[in-house]
């Protein structure tokens, strides 16, 4: 594809100025493993995020500092939750953190445009028909 003769060349190598993160070769900085089930497990809250919203080249800079605070909240939740599960001695601080912590990701979701979907009313004949399923 030609491109108009003002427009600099796109430059597709990592740059050395830029930091790994914004070179798209990390995901946390520092992170000594990148295959670390937490690191893997971020890049996959990200890319269920980014695809949501057309994709990397969609977003805005301040859409993908979101997203990620996104799947840094989600993760610890999910440690949260575990902790729940495995541990029936879990006090109440740990609920107070986990519903400070679920609330703040509500409010990050609600930046990002999350919105609730409404169910389509349901007709005689759906009714029906899930009634007959559920008996079979």
């Amino acid at each position: 594809m030609d491109r108009p003769p003002d427009q600099p060349p796109v430059a597709y190598a990592p740059s050395p100025q830029r930091s790994q993160i914004a070179n798209g070769s990390a995901t946390l900085l520092g992170a000594k493993d990148e295959r670390s089930v937490y690191v893997r497990r971020m890049k996959e809250i990200i890319a269920e995020h980014l695809a949501d919203r057309g994709g990397l080249d969609a977003v805005s800079a301040a859409e993908k500092s979101t997203i990620r605070r996104v799947a840094v909240l989600t993760i610890e939740l999910e440690k949260l939750e575990t902790r729940f599960a495995e541990d029936p001695t879990v006090g109440e601080r740990t609920l107070d953190l986990y519903s400070r912590t679920a609330g703040n990701l509500g409010r990050l979701l609600e930046r990002l445009g999350m919105k609730r979907r409404e169910k389509p009313p349901q007709t005689i004949k759906g009714y029906l028909a899930a009634k007959k399923g559920a008996s079979a």
